[in-house]
Parts: structure tokens; sequence; C-alpha cells
């Protein structure tokens, strides 16, 4: 048995099998440098999935490195909240001055699922409910009170929930009953469905509504532009809070605003952070109004969240993110690709949909016979694009979208290597697909 196999197969033994792998042979990366990654097989990746959106600026990136050795070398890993943090309160200046947000306050924790847990604490405490609303195909986190809020069955485990749910849409326009309405039209259908909502199942002292500004898991399924702010007239006149997740939206990543809700025209009254702040090293936390984030009478803190190391590496991937402005190249690489992409998709049968914005975007794929979702061949298409030296990602309420988030720093020949790839992976996934129809026909 080899070493790779002998390692997949003790993966198997020991970690739990709804930890999934990628890939029918999942890789092991060993290496990193800039935006590509290098397998235990010596293959090497240009990486269009960076961790779950996650390796933010790409891999070895000087300035994060030294960052980090420099605390490392004070000797000083940990030393908890009871003490004065500088890093801490370095990146907390930041991220309260970038939200928008009056009087914010931040707090550090250790990922996305522990800040949207905190983000509902901050507003059941504020509202005293915990009548919740939430956006059909949404992901939220694997925590009891997150999946409570998740609109995705497959990653929700239990019909209970510690939350008194409601789920609205606004991410859904493929059904039946929106066809063919424009923007405007389904932001309306949207709002009158939110005011029937609190009329007809809420005891009328909702505590907030939780969004996605674009659904991750869901397969990068966004609410039209706006309609966040046509909901929020309706919450404000509740006293109904705003919470915007933007665990995999934050940081300039869809090029059109710094924060995912930024494409909306309205400021939340709480935003959860996580994923590529820290390039790598576990960071999240909540940036709020600072009277919701005082208000919680008990003592409170996270051990691990924003200790020295991971605070280290998030001032420093911020700063690279603001002083090469690559909320811009973002844009600039996001339209090449999403463009190049469209354009394509119309002699790929097996493309329903190609969507996105900037640097995050992905590929719906349909059974060209029938329309239906086809996670078949969007584990085809991945494994294509593996073939060919690109990692990507997958999701969407069926399992059938292949979705992709470069690093922020993808350069132009990145960016039309990434594109060339993936349409070859398509036209290769078409032709396969073709071929197997004929032979069923004949069959």
């Amino acid at each position: 048995m080899s070493e790779h196999a002998n390692l997949l197969r003790r993966h198997r033994a020991v970690m739990p099998s709804w930890m999934a792998l990628n890939y029918q042979d999942p890789i092991e990366i060993v290496g990193g440098k800039g935006n590509r990654v290098t397998d235990a097989e010596g293959e090497t990746y240009l990486d269009f999935f960076t961790g779950i959106l996650t390796n933010m600026i790409g891999y070895d990136v000087p300035e994060v490195r030294e960052a980090v050795e420099r605390q490392l070398a004070t000797g000083v890993v940990h030393t908890s909240t009871a003490y004065l943090l500088r890093g801490q309160v370095e990146l907390a200046e930041k991220i309260a001055r970038l939200s928008g947000i009056p009087d914010a306050k931040v707090f550090f924790a250790n990922s996305g699922t522990e800040a949207n847990e905190t983000a509902l604490l901050l507003a059941a405490y504020a509202r005293r409910s915990d009548q919740v609303l939430a956006m059909r195909q949404s992901y939220h986190g694997r925590s009891f009170g997150a999946t409570g809020i998740t609109g995705n069955r497959a990653w929700t485990n239990l019909s209970y929930s510690p939350l008194n749910v409601h789920f609205l849409h606004g991410a859904d326009r493929h059904l039946p009953q929106f066809a063919g309405m424009s923007d405007e039209a389904y932001i309306d259908a949207c709002v009158q469905d939110l005011r029937h909502v609190l009329a007809t199942a809420t005891g009328g002292d909702v505590a907030a509504l939780i969004a996605e500004p674009i659904q991750g898991v869901g397969g990068f399924t966004m609410a039209p532009d706006g309609l966040f702010a046509a909901y929020k007239e309706v919450l404000d006149e509740a006293g109904i809070l705003f919470i915007s997740d933007e665990v995999q939206t934050a940081w300039g990543r869809t090029g059109q605003g710094f924060w995912g809700i930024d494409n909306h025209g309205v400021t939340p009254d709480m935003m959860t952070f996580a994923k590529g702040l820290g390039n790598g090293f576990a960071v999240g936390g909540v940036v709020a109004r600072g009277d919701l984030m005082d208000a919680l009478h008990a003592v409170g803190l996270s051990t691990f969240g924003g200790n020295p190391i991971s605070m280290a590496a998030a001032n420093a991937t911020l700063d690279y993110v603001l002083d090469h402005d690559l909320q811009a190249n973002a844009a600039k690489q996001g339209t090449t690709i999403i463009r190049g992409l469209r354009e394509a998709s119309a002699r790929f049968p097996v493309v329903k949909d190609v969507r996105g914005k900037g640097l995050m975007f992905a590929i719906e794929l349909a059974d060209p016979e029938t329309g239906e979702p086809s996670p078949p061949l969007a584990a085809a298409l991945m494994e294509a694009a593996r073939e060919r030296g690109l990692l990507v990602g997958k999701g969407g309420l069926y399992g059938n979208v292949v979705r992709m988030a470069p690093p922020l720093t993808l350069t132009d020949a990145e960016a039309l290597e990434g594109l060339g790839i993936l349409i070859a992976s398509l036209e290769s996934v078409t032709e396969d697909a073709a071929a197997k129809a004929a032979t069923g026909k004949t069959a």
C-alpha cells in the first residue's frame, strides 16, 4: 500500500464519515506559494478555492509570515483577554472604522460559527426574544444554534433548535412562482412575504434577521441588489435587528464593496466575519453597534479569540488588502472570469447558470436532457479541472454547483489561465455527457 493510500485509510478509520473529502482520489496539500499549492505526489495546482475562502491573499505571504514570526519570537503565543492585547485593539479599531456601523465595537472569536452564535446572543438579549428570521438555502455554521438558522437540509441534522426560526425568500428566483420576474417585482414579492410572515408566524417581537449577502454553501446564490435595504425598512418598523453574515463576502471579495452588504446600500446593526481575515490563521468575530455589544450583563470571553498570533496574522492580512487595493483587483479579475464563462456557457448544455460578483463565482450544472440539478456533472467538472491543474469547490442546495473564490491577489495571467482550464473542463464534461446520452439512447 502506498503512503498516500495508507493516509487515506487512516483518515477514514479515525475521522467522522460526514467530514467529506474532495475528489475520488483525495489529495494531501504539502506546500504553497503565491496562488498555487503542491500535493504530496508533487502535482502543482492553481488554487481557486483557497481552503474554502480562507487563504484570501494566497500562500507564504512574506508580510503575514513575518508578522507571525515576530510575535512568536516574543515567546508569547497566548495570554488571554484578561490582559491588554495590543494587536487585538489595533485590529478592532480598523474593523470598527471600516464597518460603517455607528459607535461600533468588536468581539473576536475563532470561527464564523462562533461569530454567528455571538451575534444571535446579542440580538436575542437585546430583543428578549428567541424568534429569528433567516433565508432559505442559507448556511451559518455547524453549532446547535447556527444549524437552527441554516436553510439547507443537507447541513441540518436536527429538526429542533434553541431558536424559533422562520425562513424567507430572497435567493430562490429559480422557483416557478418567481419565474420571469424583474428585480423590482421579485423584491416586492419578497417584501410582501416578509410582512405576511411577521403577521402570521411570529409573536411580533422578532429578534433579528440574519442573512448572507451571497450564500456560500448555497452555491453563491444571492438576492438582487437592494433586497436587504427593502427588508430593513420593514424590520425597522418593528425594531427587528439586521445581522449580515460576512464570513465569506467581506474584505472586498465581491469587488463592488468592502462588505458584501454594501451592494444593497444598507448598514446592518451587526456583521459577522471570519475566513479570510487571518489568511489561514483562525479568527472570527462580530462588529456591532456599541449599545448592543455592551448590553450583556454577564461576564464573557473567548479563550483563544483575539490571541496574539491570530491578531498578528489578521492585522498583516487586512493591511495587505488595503495597501494593495485588492477590492479593485477582485473586481477586475472577477469580471474577466465571469464574463468569459458566460460567453462560453452558451455552447455547453450542461451549464444552467454562471453567477457571482468579483472573485466569488459559480457554475451551476444541470442534466442537458431534463434540466434537473446534476450533482454528478458538478463532480465531473471538479475532477476535470483538477486533472488540468485547478482546484475548485462545490455547493448548492442540490450539490450541483461548482463554486470558486480565488485569492484576491490573483494576477491577470492566472485569471486567464484559470478561465482557460474551466472552459476546457466544461468541454470535456459536455462531451462525456453527450456520449453517455447517445449510448443510453442506442441501448
